[in-house]
């Protein structure tokens, strides 16, 4: 059973409690649930998986991941690979590369044909590594950087409370139109309408990240006087669906700029990845 103080390592349901799988790893959890949607992947130009029976994997200090029926991946199309990985919670993984793509596509699908004892049976399931495929789909929508964990929310919120932000002692905008972006495990988020914003301190950036949350970021530059902090303030101009209320609104890194206050308040500064040199989706510049 996972003791009071190690839940925090997973997701936090109940069931997860009764769960012994690791003896020799206290707290550490696997497990899967059924994914409704249809999931598909895109390699060298055609769908080399195609599935309404997915498995969605959570494991304790990963993102979830998608693995596939081998009946519903297009196994003609793989050879064996010479790649073996081993992981103590899942077992050996054996590697299959896409044929005739001139080793492009190398050792992009794995299975775990003999999982360890302790672990979730995924025999008879293929995963692939997601940024070595070309596109990946949740029924018709493409879906970025990793999978939609089905435990992480974002509420978009429009607030009426005064959101000011401040640099190098000026005021760079103040808003009480705002939108408040609450996406579980972050810091609450706070998107502006441009023309709350003073734009003669915004310098536009060729930028772009992905989010599979909220869809293509762009950026700006932040330059006061003669400081530039990069990338400071970013928008979306065409948010997945369920972000649709931050579209062309702006946001500023709470871990930069001198000061953001909500009704007053000094919001502080989030130690996030950003601060560790990391951009805004968690990927090292």
């Amino acid at each position: 059973m996972r003791k009071a103080h190690l839940r925090a390592r997973g997701p936090f349901l109940p069931p997860l409690d009764q769960i012994t799988q690791y003896p020799f790893e206290p707290g550490y959890v696997t497990f899967t649930l059924p994914c409704p949607k249809r999931i598909r992947v895109k390699a060298n130009g055609q769908f080399v998986a195609d599935s309404t029976r997915v498995l969605i994997l959570f494991e304790s200090d990963h993102i979830p991941i998608y693995y596939f029926p081998l009946e519903d991946i297009q196994m003609n199309l793989f050879e064996p690979g010479e790649r073996r990985t081993q992981s103590p919670f899942k077992g050996v993984a054996k590697h299959y590369s896409l044929k005739d793509a001139d080793g492009r596509y190398d050792d992009i699908l794995w299975q775990y044909a003999d999982p360890v004892p302790g672990s979730c049976d995924l025999s008879q399931y293929g995963s692939f590594y997601w940024h070595e495929v070309d596109q990946w789909f949740e029924e018709d929508e493409q879906v970025f950087v990793h999978v939609r964990d089905p435990f992480r929310r974002v509420d978009c919120l429009p607030s009426s409370r005064l959101v000011s932000v401040e640099h190098e002692r000026t005021v760079v905008a103040a808003s009480a139109r705002g939108v408040f972006l609450f996406e579980t495990g972050l810091p609450t988020r706070h998107y502006l309408p441009i023309e709350d914003v003073r734009r003669e301190y915004l310098e536009p950036s060729n930028t772009r990240t992905q989010c599979p949350y909220k869809g293509e970021a762009h950026y700006y530059h932040l330059q006061i006087r003669d400081k530039v902090i990069k990338d400071a303030v970013w928008y979306y101009p065409e948010p997945v669906h369920e972000a649709a209320r931050i579209r062309g609104l702006l946001c500023f890194a709470a871990e930069f700029v001198t000061r953001i206050t909500v009704d007053g308040e000094d919001i502080g500064k989030p130690q996030t990845a950003l601060v560790h040199g990391y951009n805004y989706h968690g990927y090292k510049e």
